[in-house]
């Protein structure tokens, strides 16, 4: 993906609605909240045994500057 996706007038429209929408709010804040429950070994878990779902492809950008 190379920069922001465009949306459509009506994704736009849809998003607003949804802002606007206390109930999906609320239900988002509860997503969220369970999302931040886990521990840092569930989530290295949970990463290690999705990995296989993902294909890594190393960066072909060379680099010169080896500063951290």
């Amino acid at each position: 993906m190379s920069g922001p996706a465009t949306l459509s007038k009506y994704e736009k429209h849809e998003m607003l609605q949804d802002a606007k929408n206390v109930r999906r709010g609320k239900v988002f804040m509860a997503a969220r909240i369970k999302s931040q429950e886990g521990s840092l070994d569930e989530y290295i878990d949970f990463l290690s045994n999705n990995m296989e779902l993902t294909e890594f492809k190393p960066s072909e950008r060379i680099t010169t500057k080896f500063k951290l």
